[in-house]
């Protein structure tokens, strides 16, 4: 029986690396541990890291934080449905990322309004939302369950409590407006609670 050795190599810029490394010589991150630190990355870089996280997917199981990239390098390139299976895993890897639930909320709306998404995918966005506030009461969560209960519950007339303007009083003073700026982007719709 043979033994394969993985070469782990830095997926920005292909650098080797040692095992215990959290960067390349370079400064790369070697795992991505927040959305906003590909946020302004070229495409072709994602690209290039997703292959990479891919390749040595097998060789790093175990390692909360491949799964974690893969979800985000996925949810920047808006490979939605890969991004959504890649975070399932994410969050099994690491249950108490509140991060990993709101992205995980914003992945199933798959770039279109909450409008018009079927309501188990809404109850199942609710659900991520309440987990990363359970586990970390952010302005900016609280914000999005209040654009989730306005465009889905309030625009369709159904009733919900707490409503919409019940996160939005907590999200404010909590949220920068850069912040909502990036969400809506990420979300690709409009912010319709611009004053």
């Amino acid at each position: 029986m043979s033994v394969r050795v993985a070469q782990l190599r830095c997926p920005s810029c292909g650098w080797p690396l040692e095992i215990g490394m959290t960067e390349c010589p370079a400064g790369h991150p070697v795992y991505i541990q927040t959305f906003n630190s590909i946020n302004d990355l070229p495409l072709p870089t994602v690209k290039r890291c997703l292959q990479t996280y891919r390749g040595s997917q097998e060789s790093a199981a175990g390692n909360p934080g491949i799964n974690k990239s893969i979800a985000f390098c996925c949810l920047k390139l808006k490979l939605y449905d890969q991004a959504a299976a890649a975070f399932e895993k994410a969050i099994a890897d690491n249950f108490d990322d509140s991060e990993l639930y709101f992205y995980a909320a914003v992945t199933l709306l798959k770039g279109k309004k909450a409008f018009v998404a079927p309501r188990n995918v809404i109850d199942q966005i609710s659900e991520y939302i309440e987990a990363a506030l359970a586990i970390e009461p952010k302005g900016i969560y609280y914000y999005f369950a209040a654009y989730i209960k306005y465009d889905y519950f309030e625009r369709k007339h159904f009733r919900t409590s707490p409503d919409y303007r019940h996160y939005l009083s907590r999200a404010r003073g909590g949220v920068s407006p850069a912040d909502i700026v990036e969400l809506f982007a990420l979300l690709n719709v409009d912010n319709p609670f611009k004053s």
